[in-house]
């Protein structure tokens, strides 16, 4: 099976929360998929990189990422999905888990 790899940049109007730590949540498997982050230097943006089997869905990935950043006015962080035929819904509750255990503070 072919992967599809989609990258771009998002960032929110007011990006005043940054990660303490890098973060993982999640397991590639049947219709789920993996998050991780990453604190990163990026001039106050969030970079995004998609690993799915799905192609054709761009844009919508693109609109629930971007949502994502603007509710939570992250910047600074690198995201890394591992897709497997996640719906949306699973997506967005994937990455508030991965945030909430990338802003608590290291053991």
């Amino acid at each position: 099976m072919a992967l599809n790899t989609i990258e771009f940049k998002c960032k929110s109007a007011n990006p005043t929360a940054e990660i303490k730590t890098q973060a993982h949540f999640g397991v590639t498997g049947s219709s789920d998929l993996e998050v991780l982050m990453f604190p990163a230097e990026l001039g106050g943006e969030v970079s995004v990189k998609i690993v799915t089997p799905v192609s054709g869905f761009d844009a919508l990935w693109q609109r629930v990422l971007g949502a994502f950043v603007e509710r939570s006015n992250i910047g600074n962080v690198a995201i890394e999905i591992n897709d497997n035929n996640a719906t949306p819904a699973v997506v967005s509750l994937r990455l508030r888990q991965t945030l909430a255990e990338a802003m608590s503070p290291a053991d």
